[in-house]
């Protein structure tokens, strides 16, 4: 496997752990608990916005990592 599809392939399953805190988020009861897997998920999603970016690096510095 190559850096660019090590690289895709966590921020696929980031783009998944955030939608399951989301998920999570919106079927629980408990506010503290809303609160807290949402801080989470919005961490995630920070975390997610930096690898979108490195994969766009990726894609300019080796042309075969392109098709993100």
């Amino acid at each position: 496997m190559t850096v660019g599809s090590d690289v895709k392939q966590c921020f696929a399953s980031l783009k998944g752990v955030e939608a399951s805190l989301s998920s999570l988020a919106l079927r629980t009861l408990d506010d503290e608990s809303k609160r807290t897997l949402h801080e989470a998920m919005m961490v995630v999603h920070e975390v997610t916005k930096d690898l979108k970016k490195r994969v766009g690096e990726l894609e300019g510095e080796e042309l075969q990592y392109k098709g993100f």
